[in-house]
């Protein structure tokens, strides 16, 4: 491998948010670029909730695909109380519908309509591991007499621990981690549990977002946790565990909705994905590991084949822009204005 230069089997992202609409003309040649497939969410204004809304959203992403681009999107049902066995079913008819994701009410962006109890939701878990099918789970409980920083461990006590023990056989994702006490939950556990990890959790940690002023485009869900848990985070990207495998919660929002009063969650890394990524694991003398990360444990995890086209990173400066257009706003990036040390160089 050239220091200068790394090749790798063409990544896939397994945590993505690309809204809707005229906001696809945007993310989608954004994640395309770079990622084969994607696991797309669901958490539209209209959540995703029937397979037929998925096929749907699905041909609407499709449509701004890059002509000679072969990313494809994978979709998710929201899990809602109400949400029947048989759509489970029916996702199992088709191989574009792979996943359920599983928001607490109330815990992020577009969560209204998520499970406000999880005992309702047994029947359609039950369901789920008949047909192997992974549940996504935004791992935070949302109880306000809980601090926001250990929403996550709570979650993992609380709730996650006893479905496992209730349901040892399920397969399930807890996406986008952000603390040791996350990592050291899947560690524990047999192969039929894993995890995300996002760029901006290797990178950042609470004094980015909160150090001499509040900074709201560092402002996601679940929060960036204290240097230690980042420490943790990086130190499970760059194990080789493939238990632990690349999950960008890339999620836009219009610069009108993020620097406001209330301002939302996400962090947009889209533009700037795998080549952040590559960042972290060569300052961390890994760039050996960050193909395994990227392209072959997610793929393991979800039964599916490895990509067979690949993509070239160079050691090569070049400026993030300030902002990207987004559907009638603008979406400032990760980096807006700052430097990235690697670039993609070809997509071949």
């Amino acid at each position: 491998m050239n220091s200068d230069s790394l090749s790798l089997t063409l990544p896939d992202d397994w945590h993505l948010h690309l809204r809707d609409d005229e906001a696809l003309h945007t993310t989608v040649p954004h994640s395309a670029r770079c990622f084969g497939r994607a696991i797309t969410m669901p958490n539209l204004k209209s959540p995703v909730t029937s397979v037929d809304a998925a096929l749907d959203y699905r041909d609407r992403i499709l449509s701004y695909v890059p002509q000679a681009n072969r990313f494809q999107p994978l979709m998710t049902l929201y899990l809602t109380d109400s949400l029947s066995p048989q759509e489970i079913d029916k996702a199992r008819e088709t191989d574009c519908v792979v996943a359920v994701k599983y928001y607490p009410a109330g815990a992020t962006t577009n969560s209204d309509n998520g499970v406000t109890e999880i005992s309702r939701i047994y029947p359609v878990i039950e369901r789920m591991i008949e047909h192997d099918m992974p549940l996504l789970v935004h791992g935070e409980v949302t109880d306000h007499c809980i601090d926001i920083f250990d929403r996550e461990r709570q979650f993992i006590q609380t709730i996650l621990q006893p479905l496992i023990r209730h349901y040892p056989t399920l397969k399930l994702v807890l996406e986008h981690i952000t603390t040791s006490h996350a990592v050291d939950f899947v560690q524990q556990q047999p192969a039929n549990i894993a995890a995300t990890i996002t760029a901006h959790h290797l990178l950042y940690n609470r004094n980015d977002l909160l150090a001499g002023g509040i900074r709201p485009h560092f402002y996601c869900l679940p929060l960036l946790k204290r240097s230690s848990h980042q420490q943790a985070l990086i130190e499970a990207a760059i194990s080789g565990n493939p238990s632990f495998f690349l999950g960008t919660d890339s999620a836009p929002h219009g610069r009108a909705s993020k620097e406001t009063d209330c301002g939302c969650a996400g962090i947009y890394s889209a533009p700037a994905a795998i080549e952040l990524y590559a960042e972290v694991f060569d300052s961390h003398a890994a760039l050996e590991k960050l193909e395994a990360f990227a392209s072959f444990y997610g793929a393991d995890f979800y039964g599916l084949p490895h990509n067979q086209s690949s993509i070239t990173l160079l050691r090569k400066d070049w400026h993030m822009p300030s902002e990207y257009r987004l559907a009638g706003d603008v979406v400032v990036p990760i980096r807006a204005g700052d430097t990235i040390a690697w670039q993609l160089e070809s997509n071949s």
